[in-house]
């Protein structure tokens, strides 16, 4: 940190409302130091000025208050002082304004969180994956990379919700979206779209490389109530193709993923020995 308390290479976009509160107070204070250091080198100046006609107003002989020189270095140390307290003024109702805007903007933020964002998981919801997807398309398109597309549907998750009840539900939904978070880059998106059901955007990336990332995923479990869930899922994906249209590429990958989840249930039971 530099002398004023500032964390080096600080990024605006991450602070929280309250630190970016305290991130400017400390700002106003840097101003106000400076600014105190102006308005002394000023005076020092303008005094060191006024000292300099100490002579000529001597030379008149007509009495320091009769000097036309001191009348004119008085009116000039006048006018200085008054526009150092305009100024000042201006400073202040600045830094209002200021504060004013960045809490304004702090509201702004916390309101397009709440409405992009899942208040379970922490993952962003439909609306913002859907809108993403269609930025990221375009994008694809234009610069000619890969793009996939996955949907990814909890097993058994009702049965969870019956027999250990919704607050348990909601442990497994916020456990797995953490798991989720941690597979995929920094890049990638993933968002749930309702109930169990996610997705993520991949950019840049062919579903080639898909299994890496399912494997991450393997072997869940949450801790919930002294008990130790395990979450199973099933999967579908699409990677884009030159032409494909955002409905298009869900209907594909929502296929896939309707595909999966039924060879699951077609899969004949172990006989007990």
């Amino acid at each position: 940190m530099d002398s004023w308390g500032e964390p080096p290479n600080i990024r605006r976009d991450d602070l929280s409302p309250e630190e970016s509160y305290q991130y400017l107070r400390r700002l106003q204070r840097r101003e106000w130091w400076m600014w105190a250091y102006s308005l002394a080198v000023i005076l020092c100046l303008t005094f060191g000025v006024a000292s300099l006609s100490i002579p000529a107003v001597v030379a008149e002989k007509r009495g320091i208050w009769k000097s036309g020189v001191f009348q004119s270095v008085s009116g000039l140390v006048f006018l200085i002082l008054i526009f150092g307290c305009y100024l000042t003024y201006e400073k202040i109702l600045i830094n209002r304004l200021r504060f004013d805007l960045a809490e304004r903007h702090s509201h702004t933020k916390l309101w397009r969180a709440l409405a992009l964002v899942d208040p379970l998981t922490g993952l962003y919801n439909r609306r913002f994956a859907e809108r993403h997807l269609k930025a990221e398309i375009s994008r694809s398109r234009r610069k000619g990379t890969p793009l996939t597309v996955v949907l990814i549907d909890l097993d058994h998750f009702k049965q969870t919700n019956d027999l250990y009840g919704h607050s348990t539900g909601d442990l497994v939904l916020m456990g797995f979206a953490r798991f989720l978070s941690k597979a995929i880059r920094e890049t990638d998106v993933a968002a749930r779209l309702g109930g169990d059901e996610f997705m993520l955007v991949l950019t840049e990336f062919k579903s080639s490389g898909l299994p890496t990332v399912l494997k991450r995923l393997e072997s869940l479990e949450v801790e919930a109530d002294d008990r130790t869930i395990p979450i199973e899922f099933s999967v579908g994906w699409k990677e884009l193709e030159p032409g494909e249209r955002t409905e298009d590429l869900l209907n594909a990958a929502d296929r896939a993923l309707y595909n999966n989840k039924q060879s699951k249930k077609n899969m004949p039971a172990l006989a007990n020995p």
